[in-house]
């Protein structure tokens, strides 16, 4: 295991500075991509949290109907409904869990995306510190 580790190591030295150079060619693409990445993360989150309040309302008109057939007496009805609300109860549990997830990814992705635009500018900076200084 160790000796695959070396190995990949001295191979990724090898091909990094090759590709630290056309990594900053292609930086500012790449960057652009991923603010759009995030953009549309938010989007979702946006669209979770509208589904999510919508299933909410259906559980409390289940429950409506619910309290209505036990009224009625109509209680096989009931005990069906009941089971289905545990179990609508349960997936919005989950979404919203799910969604709570998704804000924290979102958030570490935003503040990535500031750090390597951060890179990006200071490796520029220090190119052109190269080129002044060998001038």
């Amino acid at each position: 295991m160790r000796g695959r580790f070396a190995l990949l190591t001295a191979l990724a030295l090898a091909l990094s500075v090759p590709a630290v150079v056309s990594a900053q060619a292609v930086g500012d693409s790449a960057v652009k991509q991923d603010r759009k990445d995030v953009r549309h993360d938010r989007k979702d989150i946006r669209h979770d949290t509208r589904d999510i309040r919508q299933d909410r309302r259906d559980i409390r008109q289940d429950r409506r109907d619910v309290r209505e057939d036990v009224k009625q007496g109509d209680l096989k009805d009931a005990r069906q409904d009941r089971r289905e609300l545990r179990g609508d109860r349960r997936d919005v549990r989950q979404d919203r869990r799910d969604r709570r997830h998704d804000v924290r990814d979102a958030h570490a992705d935003r503040r990535d995306l500031r750090q390597d635009r951060k890179d990006v500018h200071q490796d520029q900076e220090h190119q052109q510190q190269k080129k002044d200084s060998t001038r």
